[in-house]
């Protein structure tokens, strides 16, 4: 974990390098892309060449509105398609995935979403923090497995799929992974820690990516494919608009010292995507390699990690069964 000496550096004093690799041809699906870093992000992708930029979002007026805006600020048309995603809903996600096998090919799949809140709230009967920022972009990105390796075949090239996390994973104490049934005590309202849950969803965000590049690189299907965690730090975007009026003002106002501008950030989704064996299964800042907690990379952490894995691989199978086999 970053000392604050060196978060303050990063924040304040780093620039994230602009990105410059063409995405020629390739056809790139963004997550939670109507507003902030992923709205920003498509943008690059759009100035980079990209043929097809995928809006995944929960409202398909907002996406048309960003669509609208894509096109006026890029001066290109016929790139950005709008796609409904909601994260919330495991059906949803399937009929997303379905649609998305129907692509001549898959690219990247920037899993950007996520939501933060300190009202509990059960979706697919887990906390919905839960669902949404870990459970949902697993399953997503697992069921779109066969697509990105059928691309990288085909195309003789790597495909990518890149997890934004964040620095909080750094900044939390996961007692309840000392838990022998993690996700089901995470599901109980009345022991819930809410003003912790957003940071500890990204630590099981992060510990079920790593593992999922991990058994991507051991399995025996063809394809190359590369899975990274990217911490854009911290940046003024609507992620904190369901946070109570006080908790809100207090972040805006950190935000408004040392984040950065929404389309710096974005920079570090872009870099991500560009992929390169070095970042598989890594955590990238600042546009490059770095280093997650001493929890994550500990004996603890790998141990929890598993089991972590375990928890969802059962989950994940009752909602699409035989799901494991696309691994």
């Amino acid at each position: 974990m970053p000392s604050v000496i060196e978060f303050l550096q990063s924040q304040l004093f780093t620039e994230v390098p602009v990105p410059t690799k063409k995405f020629n041809g390739q056809t790139i699906i963004v997550t939670g892309s109507n507003t902030g870093l992923g709205l920003q992000a498509a943008r690059h992708f759009i100035l980079l060449q990209a043929a097809k930029v995928i809006l995944a979002v929960r409202s398909i007026p907002k996406g048309k509105e960003a669509l609208t805006r894509l096109e006026e600020s890029t001066e290109t048309k016929g790139v950005v398609e709008v796609w409904e995603l909601d994260l919330s809903s495991y059906a949803s996600v399937q009929n997303f995935a379905e649609h998305a096998r129907s692509l001549e090919r898959l690219d990247v799949l920037v899993n950007n979403a996520g939501i933060m809140t300190y009202d509990f709230v059960l979706a697919e009967k887990d906390d919905s923090l839960i669902t949404v920022n870990a459970v949902s972009p697993l399953l997503l990105s697992i069921l779109l497995l066969p697509k990105m390796r059928e691309t990288s075949l085909r195309y003789d090239k790597e495909t990518v799929i890149t997890f934004v996390g964040s620095l909080g994973h750094a900044r939390v104490d996961f007692i309840e992974s000392k838990s022998e049934h993690i996700f089901k005590d995470l599901a109980v309202e009345k022991v819930a820690r809410m003003t912790e849950r957003y940071n500890i969803s990204k630590v099981i965000q992060l510990q079920l990516a790593r593992e999922l590049a991990e058994n991507v690189t051991k399995s025996e299907k063809l394809g190359n494919i590369i899975v990274s965690m990217v911490n854009p730090g911290l940046s003024d975007t609507e992620v904190t608009r369901n946070l109570g009026w006080l908790q809100g003002k207090i972040v805006k106002v950190v935000l408004s010292l040392v984040g950065r501008a929404p389309e710096e950030a974005s920079r570090t989704l872009v870099l991500a995507a560009e992929g390169g064996p070095e970042t598989h299964g890594q955590y990238l800042d600042d546009g490059k390699v770095g280093r997650a907690s001493k929890f994550i990379t500990s004996d603890e952490g790998i141990k929890v990690q598993n089991q972590l894995w375990k928890e969802l691989l059962e989950k994940l199978d009752a909602i699409a069964p035989g799901i494991v086999y696309s691994i």
